[in-house]
């Protein structure tokens, strides 16, 4: 089973290089995000345990985000790997992670980063906010904080999994194509 963590900052292309992979890898897609909306929508017990956190405006525990994970590598028996969108955001998170595909007999095999520069990011995130009516998107500053606030925490998680030989920066910058290209060397390189 391939396992991959992309990681990137806003505005690096994640979402863009994410398609591209599940489609061309057949990867199943787990984006935390998306998790968490699917359980608290079928009012399962993750889902409603998740709700009463959110509800109070507080961060979802990773035990019930782990569980939600579990649960969806359960559901999907036959999928050629997972990647891994969102999580883990921590040295805590990563180390859970690994603990839970240990124990089904998979790991991650690779950590794969976007490397932007933060100029370019601001210039695609801006350009992404006049058509995204996203409000995060269209103020300078506050693209600036995000970018911040993603080194600032995923550092950790680069760290941890530089100890296992894992992390693999790719230039994202340059056309999609050669973006996907570079990506796909080093995943054809594991496979």
């Amino acid at each position: 089973m391939f396992n991959l963590i992309l990681f990137g900052p806003p505005g690096s292309g994640k979402g863009t290089q994410s398609e591209k992979l599940i489609a061309k890898y057949n990867l199943k897609h787990l984006s935390t995000g998306d998790l968490l909306r699917s359980e608290i929508a079928n009012q399962t017990a993750l889902g409603l345990e998740a709700k009463k956190v959110m509800d109070k405006g507080e961060l979802v525990p990773d035990e019930v985000v782990i569980g939600m994970i579990s649960t969806a590598i359960d559901q999907n028996p036959d999928a050629k790997g997972f990647l891994f969108d969102g999580f883990p955001r921590t040295s805590a998170q990563a180390e859970a992670l690994d603990k839970l595909l240990d124990l089904k007999k998979t790991s991650i095999s690779i950590m794969l980063a976007l490397d932007v520069s933060e100029n370019e990011l601001i210039k695609r995130l801006v350009k992404r906010g006049e058509t995204s009516g996203r409000s995060d998107d269209v103020n300078e500053d506050i693209i600036r904080a995000r970018i911040t606030e993603y080194h600032k925490k995923t550092t950790a998680v680069a760290d941890y999994y530089k100890q296992f030989d894992k992390v693999v920066l790719i230039k994202g910058e340059g056309s999609v194509e050669e973006i996907f290209d570079q990506i796909c060397l080093q995943i054809d390189n594991i496979i």
